[in-house]
């Protein structure tokens, strides 16, 4: 099944779970808004290599380190409520989190965490 088609996109079961507990966002929307914020980074993926740093690239998804706001301007633009933004750079968070212990750079990219926030861009 291709990363479009999974609800919540590229990122880890897990991590959305524990971001809509942590939330105050429901198991059930947090995907919704996983899909709906894909569906809007994903046709700037070429601008998010340009600018910014890239973390991490594999078969189903993209990393990218941007700059502290960058999900309340996502927000912004998607017209979400603060608590739907707040839940969407937590789950991306929690997501890298679990990548940085697969590849054994957990300490790494939390460390990146306290300076910036992450996307991850799924790959068609």
């Amino acid at each position: 099944m291709p990363v479009a088609d999974v609800p919540g996109g590229p990122l880890d079961g897990n991590a959305l779970v524990l971001a809509a507990a942590q939330a105050s966002v429901s198991g059930e929307r947090l995907p919704e808004l996983v899909d709906r914020a894909q569906a809007h980074i994903a046709p700037k993926v070429e601008a998010y290599r340009r600018q910014y740093e890239r973390a991490h690239a594999d078969e189903t998804q993209t990393v990218f380190f941007v700059e502290e706001g960058h999900w309340e301007s996502v927000g912004e633009e998607l017209d979400l409520e603060p608590r739907e933004w707040k839940a969407l750079r937590r789950v991306h968070a929690e997501h890298l989190k679990r990548l940085g212990n697969d590849l054994d750079r957990r300490e790494e990219f939390e460390t990146a965490l306290e300076l910036r926030e992450v996307v991850i861009v799924g790959r068609p």
